[in-house]
């Protein structure tokens, strides 16, 4: 009876694992995903990635408009231009993170080098806070690692455009050892996966795709957009509360 049960249990985890591999991936080369997926944790909170100390101080390019944020957070390339990389005509087109500022899909496919001048110039000012391998891997996220978030989540109602039971086949063996079965897991975490996932897609997405900042949560930007949203509908079925 053991025989059989692991017998199914390895089958079951070698579906998974060729379901994963089977899905169509990037067009990036494998150090391309590497740098991208890193530019996606800089793109979150690039102070934590480097271990830097939190900046001091509102950004000088946040708007006035925009009383609800103040402070470090103000320096998150996510808080101006959105999780999705679309700002003002994106998921940050209402709510505390509405600011006005344009997305950066104009920037998809630019070369990196001229990304990484913007970043550092008098609007930014970020230059010299970062080392170049950091600049070029956040430069590399902007240009090669943006996908159109409308077509895994439906913005009206925050509907996720995935396959739940395929997200559950990879959620049960590559998240739920560290996010447990029912997503309430590690205990610091203050909201569920499924809270998380329901009421955020699409930081969720972005976090699927590349990672936690200063976490060992793996990235599943290697697989596409598609896998993540598969394991973001499954997300969301998960217990809203702990």
């Amino acid at each position: 009876m053991f025989k059989k049960v692991m017998t199914t249990a390895v089958l079951s985890c070698a579906a998974a694992a060729f379901m994963i591999v089977a899905m169509p991936v990037s067009k990036a080369t494998a150090e391309d995903a590497s740098s991208i997926a890193r530019g996606g944790l800089l793109y979150d909170k690039w102070y934590k990635v480097i271990g830097a100390k939190k900046p001091e101080g509102t950004h000088k390019a946040w708007p006035a408009s925009n009383t609800k944020k103040s402070g470090d957070v103000t320096w998150r390339c996510k808080s101006c231009h959105g999780w999705d990389l679309k700002g003002k005509d994106g998921a940050y087109a209402k709510g505390s993170y509405l600011t006005g500022i344009k997305g950066l899909e104009g920037m998809a496919n630019a070369d990196p080098a001229k990304i990484v001048a913007i970043i550092k110039d008098d609007t930014h000012g970020m230059g010299g806070m970062m080392a170049d391998q950091d600049y070029m891997d956040l430069a590399n996220f902007v240009s090669k690692g943006q996908f159109d978030m409308r077509d895994y989540i439906d913005y009206a109602t925050k509907g996720v455009k995935g396959d739940a039971a395929q997200g559950a086949a990879i959620y049960n063996t590559v998240c739920a050892k560290c996010h447990g079965e029912d997503g309430t897991l590690p205990k610091e975490m203050e909201e569920t996966v499924g809270e998380l996932s329901s009421g955020n897609p699409w930081e969720i997405m972005q976090k699927i795709m590349n990672g936690q900042p200063a976490e060992t949560m793996p990235a599943m930007r290697a697989f596409g957009p598609k896998v993540a949203a598969d394991i973001l509908a499954y997300g969301v079925t998960l217990p809203k509360t702990k």
